[in-house]
């Protein structure tokens, strides 16, 4: 039997594994180890130590836990509950108004946290009773939080750009800077669409009451201000501005990140054993998922490859006529609905691996490739029916809201979403223009 065909059964037996339920990492285990084994015998994984060690040792990838570290930290001090006590008295006076500052408390704790799991939960726990209890739409209200949480995929420090500048061989500081805009962008393309719906459809986004707006006087809002919103800016400014503007590496900003995390919740009085625990605890489970599944994509990788997937890769990209711009589309499309089996990070490092050198051969910008598959795996989170945002809202919202709220909810901001990608594909300098002016 040829290689090739060992690469095509070794695809497929890795797909019918998660079928029937077994995990992803050993899922990959199994599979690169079989059909490795089938073709090359013990010789193909004397490489894979090698490789083991080029992941554990990766300087970019120690990034990753510190920026785990400040997300869970911050988000075990309730921040997020301060921040939409105070983004609701700023725009409450608006139709659309809570979901407004839904979205703006979604942008600042995707940059804060990076945690999508974490901010789709904090928010649904926090929203989506008040939601209920102001009369919003109950399908609105969930797609407002879903797409809010999955802000952090896109905004930085998010770990698939730093995972993604790891694969595609581009600093962390050039992703992040190309991810600003567009992230932005589709926060803003967010927040007019509530506010659409207030304008047209107030009796579905309402107002918050008069009442409730007058409880907090201008003086106290502005005490609120600069003791909550500030500082989580300052932390932002400072964590993406060193890395962005060159002073300091990703690893060394993200642990001053961590340091900040702490000494913000600490200043809150909210810092205590539990939390810290809780903490490292979390930051342990997250880390350790990651570099597990990265260290077994290596095993499927190392074994598809020296199969010759790769070239059957190659030679189906052949097939598509069109162009680079066709391939394009292609590979965009495969990570969209892939993203409906797999998670963004088994997608990162079993499929694009594949397909990158041929982009990278064609003289395609890794930048601007980098922010359209981000955004493009940002478009699974809502992606029924296994999007991961829909789930996380399902298992924390009240027995009134159904299953098919969340879908209907989400699937307006999925639309939005994929706009948001058809902008980016058609005018790459959404995403290319402040590293170029920044000069990277």
């Amino acid at each position: 039997m040829e290689n090739e065909t060992f690469a095509l059964l070794m695809a497929g037996g890795f797909l019918g594994l998660l079928f029937v339920g077994v995990p992803v990492a050993t899922s990959l285990l199994i599979s690169g180890f079989v059909f490795g084994y089938l073709g090359f015998g013990s010789f193909l994984f004397d490489l894979l130590p090698a490789r083991f060690f080029g992941v554990v040792t990766n300087y970019t990838l120690m990034a990753a836990p510190l920026f785990v570290f400040m997300g869970v930290m911050l988000e075990k001090s309730r921040l997020a509950e301060d921040l939409l006590d105070i983004a609701g008295h700023m725009f409450g006076r608006l139709p659309g108004g809570m979901g407004v500052s839904v979205i703006v408390v979604g942008v600042l704790m995707g940059a804060s946290t990076g945690i999508v799991g974490a901010t789709v939960v904090t928010l649904g726990l926090l929203t989506l009773p008040v939601f209920l209890r102001r009369n919003y739409n109950k399908a609105l209200s969930c797609g407002i939080i879903c797409s809010s949480g999955t802000l952090g995929q896109i905004i930085p420090p998010s770990l698939v750009l730093i995972l993604l500048a790891d694969i595609l061989s581009v600093s962390v500081g050039t992703i992040f800077a190309a991810a600003m805009i567009p992230g932005l962008v589709l926060s803003a393309i967010y927040i007019a669409f509530v506010l659409c719906i207030g304008a047209f459809r107030p009796d579905w986004a309402p107002p918050i009451p008069s009442k409730e707006r007058d409880a907090m006087t201008k003086s106290k809002l502005l005490k609120e201000f600069f003791r909550v919103v500030v500082p989580v800016i300052g932390l932002i400014l400072a964590v993406l501005g060193s890395i962005i503007g060159g002073v300091a590496a990703p690893t060394e900003a993200a642990s001053m990140g961590s340091l900040g995390a702490l000494l913000i919740v600490a200043i809150s009085g909210r810092l205590d054993k539990e939390a810290l625990i809780g903490t490292l605890d979390q930051t342990l489970k997250i880390t350790a998922m990651i570099f597990f599944i990265l260290i077994s994509s290596q095993v499927f990788s190392l074994s598809f490859r020296g199969l010759g997937g790769d070239h059957l890769v190659a030679s189906l990209f052949e097939l598509i006529p069109g162009g680079v711009t066709a391939d394009l589309v292609f590979m965009l499309l495969l990570v969209f609905v892939l993203g409906f089996f797999l998670e963004w990070i088994e997608i990162s490092y079993i499929v694009l691996p594949l397909f990158v050198p041929i982009f990278a051969n064609a003289g395609v910008d890794m930048v601007w490739l980098a922010m359209l598959i981000s955004m493009t795996l940002q478009t699974t989170f809502l992606s029924p029916p296994v999007g991961w945002s829909l789930f996380f809202l399902k298992g924390v919202a009240p027995p009134e809201v159904t299953t098919r709220d969340i879908y209907l909810g989400a699937m307006p901001f999925l639309i939005l979403q994929v706009i948001a990608v058809v902008m980016i594909f058609n005018f790459p300098d959404i995403a290319l223009w402040l590293p170029r002016y920044l000069g990277w």
